[in-house]
């Protein structure tokens, strides 16, 4: 079960990086580069009004601006960063998958899941991916480069949009939650991902006003920046990709795991929830015969209700959805079942995942692997 893949943590050198863009500053670093235009530094907050509230881009509706100054302002500040390659839509229209191409040429991916009570985006933080995770059809292609700020609130802001505009079925809407679980380690990409989470978090016009709540920043177990992550002062929901509650697995399926043990990770996943009062998710992908066991759910339970019964962790096991080719595969559904069940025997709030999209390649990396080869 090896892996052959180096774990990266930094970006290739030769990386390029697009262009600044709006959603990359903050609103006092807009003013500044407004005013460097030679613009007036109010015209930071209209710009930003446009881009955040009206989710508009196109110069020839912000007709509150100047004509001349509008092209020069959206032609500086909202650079395109993303070119749809394709949508691929499922559950009668209210799940779509698009697949982007950046400035340089890399793939990534998000995901719009929309519910009777919700709607999420699931966005992409790195195109690849370094942490080498042998299941994972993005960690099995390696980092190409981090994505800035800009790129990934993007994808929520085209989300956003074609909510706006009634284009996906149900009707107008908005997004109401994101989850940071698409390509790549968020918190591998740390300040960039910071970034967006304050640009979906602030207040419009400075942002778009998306409650802290209902974000969720996952991590396969970067200890550092998970105690990072609990002094930024925004209670968003950490996610722990952890898959197996035993070293001896642990390292073979998320290799992060030879520099962070299990116990050091659930210790700093225990923190998180105790400094910010907020409910840690534990996501556990079912691999069948793999991870799957009766003991592992019993060991699992042990370890989580050893640090504590104040309602600081949730389970949310994850239906392995299989990449082409691959070996791995989901678990047996009585398995499953029963895993649960000695979960919850064991004190642990567990729920299953709604397992959407499969049947457009919902895994993520299956869409860019798939136009790479």
């Amino acid at each position: 079960m090896t892996t052959s893949l180096p774990l990266v943590f930094d970006e290739p050198r030769r990386a390029k990086k697009p262009p600044r863009h709006l959603a990359d500053l903050t609103g006092e670093e807009r003013r500044t580069a407004v005013a460097a235009l030679g613009e007036p530094a109010f015209r930071a907050k209209q710009l930003s009004n446009h881009y955040f509230s009206r989710l508009v881009s196109d110069p020839a509706e912000m007709t509150d601006l100047p004509a001349a100054t509008r092209d020069k302002l959206v032609a500086e500040l909202m650079p395109p960063l993303l070119t749809r390659v394709r949508d691929l839509e499922c559950d009668n229209g209210q799940t779509r998958k698009t697949l982007w191409k950046l400035l340089d040429g890399s793939l990534v991916e998000s995901v719009l899941m929309r519910y009777t009570d919700r709607t999420t985006m699931c966005v992409s933080s790195q195109a690849g991916c370094g942490m080498a995770c042998p299941f994972c059809a993005t960690g099995q292609a390696g980092l190409t480069r981090n994505m800035t700020t800009a790129e990934i609130v993007e994808q929520v802001v085209d989300g956003a949009r074609a909510l706006s505009r009634g284009e996906i079925a149900g009707g107008p809407g908005r997004v109401s939650n994101i989850v940071f679980m698409g390509m790549g380690e968020p918190m591998a990409n740390y300040k960039a991902v910071i970034g967006a989470v304050r640009r979906f978090t602030d207040p419009s016009p400075e942002g778009l006003g998306i409650s802290a709540r209902g974000v969720t920043v996952s991590t396969v177990g970067l200890v550092p920046r998970i105690n990072q992550l609990s002094t930024e002062g925004i209670p968003v929901t950490l996610a722990l990709s952890l898959h197996a509650p035993d070293d001896e697995l642990r390292d073979e399926l998320v290799p992060i795991n030879n520099r962070w043990k299990v116990d050091e990770v659930l210790d700093a996943a225990w923190g998180y929830a105790r400094q910010t009062k907020r409910r840690v998710s534990i996501e556990y992908a079912m691999i069948r015969d793999i991870n799957d066991h009766a003991w592992r759910a019993d060991l699992l339970a042990e370890k989580l209700a050893a640090r504590g019964d104040w309602g600081w962790v949730h389970v949310n096991l994850i239906p392995l959805n299989p990449t082409p080719g691959s070996k791995w595969t989901a678990s047996d559904p009585a398995d499953e079942r029963e895993f649960v069940r000695r979960l919850q025997a064991g004190g642990i709030p567990t729920t299953v995942r709604d397992t959407r999209g499969q049947e457009i390649d919902g895994a993520c990396g299956q869409l860019a692997a798939a136009d790479r080869a």
